[in-house]
């Protein structure tokens, strides 16, 4: 078989996903459909609709689009079974019914954000970082019933450099995902469909590691606890910049405001303080974690654009706060 004569679905939604659709499209892989989510209300009156960039994307290259509001529909169910699909391609979708993932002869693969079977969920990128692992790569993988379980095609490895932050490996896995899904597609393609994947079990730590995995992101889960270690608020912070951000409660004066930080330094500066402590020397602020201090780099005020320290320090002046 010729890859122009694989007849493929691609469904995803985020920019993390139109790398690999690019990657397929320009490689002369035979897209005949591409679903994505339904396009997004926004604007102060949720009065815009704001198309995904997937979609996009789709448009810019006459690909048939298709935006069901439920998987299950059997309007939108029929449709996608009039596209004789023989491979399905998911990145950055949503979860599929089995009507859905096993339609096509050579099944379903997702292209997944972490060494499967760890950081199984919806934001591997981010706990890979905040749990200060140093290396991370893309999987991928036939879906089945569950969340991030089925059976492993391929792997590719990628490092975590000790100062990086989410933007930086999150471009990194992008490109490495969409080199995945053509490799994967090609393999598939070489075997006729029979691909020898592996149980996620024979990737588990022959030590019997603990799996780590990787729940959504919301507002209280960016929340700083300065009774962290240092090293475990810098991998926190990196973890979440530069977004959504973290935050702690700054106050001054006995008002309480938001404050967001997206970059700190480790340090060797130590102190009896308690943790949350704020020190402020020249140019430069520090604060007390449970072992040592953590300088903080770069730094938002609410209503403020982000700043680095020097120029939050000259608006603060001789002002006094503490952070909780």
């Amino acid at each position: 078989m010729k890859k122009e004569d694989l007849r493929i679905i691609f469904m995803g939604t985020p920019e993390f996903a139109v790398e690999s659709l690019k990657n397929l499209v320009e490689g002369g892989y035979n897209v005949v459909a591409v679903v994505t989510q339904p396009d997004k209300a926004v604007g102060r009156h949720q009065d815009q609709l704001q198309s995904s960039q997937v979609k996009q994307y789709a448009m810019e290259h006459n690909l048939p689009i298709l935006q069901p509001v439920k998987m299950k529909d059997p309007e939108f169910v029929e449709l996608l079974q009039s596209y004789k699909a023989d491979l399905q391609v998911v990145v950055a979708f949503r979860m599929l019914p089995e009507v859905v993932w096993d339609m096509p002869r050579f099944g379903t693969f997702n292209v997944h954000a972490a060494l499967l079977p760890q950081y199984r969920g919806a934001a591997p990128i981010n706990w890979a970082i905040i749990n200060g692992e140093t290396e991370t790569g893309v999987t991928t993988f036939f879906l089945d019933k569950d969340i991030d379980t089925g059976k492993i095609i391929m792997q590719k490895h990628f490092p975590i450099p000790d100062d990086a932050d989410v933007e930086y490996v999150y471009d990194g896995l992008m490109k490495l995902g969409a080199e995945a899904a053509k490799e994967t597609i090609d393999m598939i393609i070489a075997n006729d469909g029979n691909v020898d994947a592996m149980e996620q079990s024979q990737f588990a730590d022959s030590e019997g590691k603990e799996l780590n995995s990787a729940p959504k992101i919301f507002k209280e889960t960016c929340k700083i606890d300065w009774n962290k270690t240092a090293k475990e608020v810098y991998d926190f912070v990196r973890g979440l910049s530069p977004y959504p951000g973290t935050w702690t409660n700054m106050t001054e004066d006995n008002k309480t405001s938001v404050l967001k930080i997206f970059k700190t330094a480790k340090t060797d500066i130590h102190d009896d303080a308690k943790p949350g402590t704020v020190f402020k020397e020249k140019n430069s602020l520090y604060v007390m974690c449970s072992d040592c201090c953590l300088e903080i780099m770069e730094l938002q005020m609410a209503g403020k654009k982000r700043m680095d320290a020097k120029a939050f320090l000259n608006g603060m002046r001789d002002k006094t706060f503490t952070l909780e």
